[in-house]
């Protein structure tokens, strides 16, 4: 293991280096075409097997080790977001309006160094491993379902996987067994009514009107027809009934999200939107569609899995705290790749304790202490040499 360790802290500045390479370079999801080919001929020219175009975009390379063992998959995506960076690094993007604003390239270089570390090391490894570098995690339906369906599980016996997090503290990392991330659904409403002039609401079947009724309606899921004891959420996000200020809306859009841990919930969540959006509109006399488009399932890792993985992190160099992390609302694609096999994803702290603001995920000055690369590359290192011996 400290063989490991060693030839990974050799390589942390070149973990750094790609990492601003890939940030100055972000590719949005489903159009990712240079990070893919970085990704393969990274692994080509360490000599593994290489596979792309997985599912479409994705890369699948394999380290077969010298001596007999399980196939430990180790899963890192690379997709960036169309935010406009707003960040004064010197490897800000060179993309206008597309960025790394969650990390994506961090574990991309994280795993890619991990890889080039244990093919240093060969002769110890006992079994195969599986990098599976995944595009399109931030948009669904995501690449994770189609490089499962092009076979990248195939003969895997367990994965693992980390999100660098900013707002968590270098050193800290966080686990949990059991639903960790909720499934993530989007929902779209419109309410169709009979538009008119301003002065003669009578003459008409003011949508607007009833959308601010459904907003209303629809907040009493959570608060009146969900178990308290269970975890929902119901966001309208999106409100849309742009007029002269003298006409009344005809039509008025509504999307928005729902976040569940469990799979009723999910399902009565669903069953109750289409009751009040029917119910609302039928007492106004308007029309309506209803799209309740299904994305993530909730990622649920599995106890044993994470239970050795957070037990053998406690002795990791750089860890200062293990601890047990609360469901996150966020949701994340890894889980379909723990509904064929089993595995855990924590989280890997990633806010430098030196900045006076620490700015969110999904933010446009979003950044990330990159020490947290080598703590994230060593866990998982650890993981594979010390799975199943």
């Amino acid at each position: 293991m400290e063989k490991l360790f060693r030839k990974l802290d050799e390589l942390y500045d070149e973990a750094v280096h790609i990492r601003r390479h890939l940030h100055e370079n972000p590719e949005l999801s489903f159009k990712e075409v240079e990070t893919p080919k970085y990704i393969a001929k990274y692994h080509e020219e360490l000599g593994h097997e290489v596979r792309t175009g997985v599912g479409e975009r994705g890369v699948v390379a394999k380290l077969v080790g010298k001596k007999p063992g399980p196939t430990i998959a180790l899963r890192a995506d690379f997709d960036a977001l169309p935010i406009h960076e707003e960040t004064d690094v010197p490897f800000k993007s060179k993309v206008d309006g597309v960025m790394h604003a969650c990390g994506h390239d961090a574990h991309t270089a994280g795993l890619l160094v991990l890889a080039k570390a244990l093919n240093s090391i060969q002769d110890e490894l006992h079994g195969t491993i599986v990098f599976i570098h995944q595009h399109a995690e931030e948009y669904q339906p995501g690449g994770a379902i189609a490089m499962i369906e092009d076979g990248c599980l195939e003969g895997v016996d367990v994965i693992f996987g980390t999100h660098v997090w900013a707002t968590g503290p270098y050193g800290e990392v966080g686990f949990r067994s059991g639903p960790t991330m909720a499934a993530a659904d989007r929902f779209h409403i419109k309410v169709k009514g009979k538009g008119g002039h301003g002065a003669q609401p009578h003459l008409t079947k003011d949508s607007l009107v009833v959308a601010c009724q459904l907003v209303t309606n629809l907040q009493q899921i959570v608060s009146r027809r969900v178990d308290p004891i269970e975890s929902a959420v119901l966001s309208v996000g999106n409100f849309v009934a742009q007029n002269a200020f003298n006409v009344i809306a005809d039509t008025v859009q509504l999307d928005g999200t729902v976040r569940t841990f469990k799979e009723d919930v999910r399902n009565q969540v669903e069953k109750e939107m289409e009751r009040i959006v029917r119910g609302t509109c039928l007492a106004a006399d308007v029309d309506y569609d209803f799209d309740f488009v299904r994305g993530y399932p909730a990622t649920v890792n599995h106890p044993e899995e994470t239970e050795f993985v957070a037990e053998l992190a406690k002795s990791v160099p750089g860890v200062t705290n293990v601890y047990e992390i609360a469901p996150q609302m966020g949701g994340e694609d890894y889980a379909y790749y723990l509904e064929h096999v089993k595995g855990t994803f924590f989280f890997t702290g990633a806010g430098n304790p030196d900045w006076d603001v620490t700015y969110p995920h999904h933010h446009p000055k979003f950044d990330i202490d990159e020490r947290s690369m080598l703590i994230a590359a060593k866990i998982l290192g650890k993981a594979v040499m010390n799975y199943n011996k």
